[in-house]
């Protein structure tokens, strides 16, 4: 557990520049053999790209690092549970392992919302581990959506 409270902790870094960007708040870090080899935070809203999520960030540098698409023996740290859209860039990368902070009942796609590693035929499941420095990880992303409301 330590050494994924050491990356996750990365992540919350991450997590926090999106914030003082004025971005959703959740970071991403990606490791490989025990290095990071990329790190991201939401930019959605600075570049106008719905495909900004820390997630994808962080695979596509990773995967210039790496060289290759498939990022096997890749562990993914991530902030808050990846929606569907980066659980299927997970999936379809082969990350071997996706580490998340907090939940997210209404977009999670690894069983909060919607588990889309049930789903038949697919190719690749990566394992799954959750709750890490999870308070911590809800508390940023809260306070966010609080300060937004309260500025409104």
């Amino acid at each position: 557990m330590e050494r994924y409270d050491k990356y996750m902790k990365l992540a919350l870094q991450e997590a926090q520049l999106a914030a003082l960007e004025d971005e959703v708040p959740i970071g991403c870090v990606i490791v490989y053999h025990d290095e990071v080899i990329a790190s991201a935070h939401n930019q959605r809203d600075k570049t106008n790209n719905p495909l900004g999520h820390a997630e994808i960030l962080a695979i596509k540098q990773a995967s210039e690092v790496i060289g290759d698409w498939q990022l096997l023996d890749c562990e993914l740290y991530v902030t808050i549970e990846p929606c569907i859209m980066c659980g299927g860039a997970i999936i379809q990368s082969r990350i071997s392992k996706v580490i998340y902070g907090a939940p997210d009942s209404k977009g999670g796609a690894f069983g909060s919302s919607i588990n889309i590693l049930e789903a038949d035929n697919i190719n690749h499941h990566p394992e799954i581990v959750r709750g890490i420095l999870g308070v911590e990880c809800a508390q940023i992303i809260r306070q966010y959506f609080k300060n937004k409301r309260t500025t409104r």
